[in-house]
């Protein structure tokens, strides 16, 4: 379980194919305080921790991952979003997120307004993952407040601690994105479609 609120970025440093797997080693500064079997949100997506040497762990990504993920476009140099799994205890300052990934969307647009950032993502409603004005959704790992919320669309206000310490200030129009959508959104949405097929019958 995780909050969205990324901890620190991991440098991608090499990327192994082994059959359908990828195995992603990632040097980052919280690397010596992580062990073996730990869970790590990479761009909001669950990993576990499978070697450690240095400054430096190890990943593997399997292939459902990677069909429904970003992980699949990740290529050396490139920077994620990092979270390690919550505390016991912990305040949940962003929101509850699972670390598994619904679907990805695309960057339609960024736009700079008066130190802050508007990001316009799209996505496909055919999955019927939906977002409400002012409800949460997490985009690579980051717990944000949705507006502007369309069918298949959404944006996001960013603020410039948010946009320095993640890797939002890389994104570029047509980047491709994790997103988790809400959970309590999801159980609504599962049960509301229950009662209308029970309803149908």
């Amino acid at each position: 379980m995780f909050t969205g609120i990324i901890e620190t970025l991991g440098l991608i440093d090499e990327i192994k194919k082994e059959e359908d797997n990828l195995h992603i080693t990632i040097s980052s500064s919280i690397t010596n305080e992580l062990k073996i079997d730990q869970s790590v949100a990479h761009n909001g997506v669950c990993l576990t921790v499978v070697g450690i040497e240095n400054n430096k762990y190890t990943v593997t990504a399997i292939k459902e991952t990677i069909l429904k993920t970003n992980v699949g476009e990740w290529k050396i140099a490139d920077v994620v979003n990092l979270e390690r799994a919550m505390k016991l205890g912990d305040r949940l300052d962003g929101h509850i997120v699972q670390g598994h990934v619904d679907q990805t969307g695309l960057c339609k647009s960024i736009e700079e307004s008066n130190g802050s950032w508007y990001f316009t993502f799209e996505y496909d409603a055919s999955l019927h993952n939906l977002t409400i004005e002012k409800g949460s959704v997490t985009i690579n790992g980051v717990s944000l407040t949705v507006v502007n919320s369309k069918e298949n669309e959404f944006s996001v206000a960013i603020i410039p601690y948010t946009y320095e310490h993640t890797n939002f200030k890389q994104f570029k129009i047509g980047t491709t994105i994790n997103l988790e959508f809400d959970v309590i959104g999801k159980y609504v949405s599962k049960l509301y479609k229950i009662k209308n097929e029970k309803a149908s019958n």
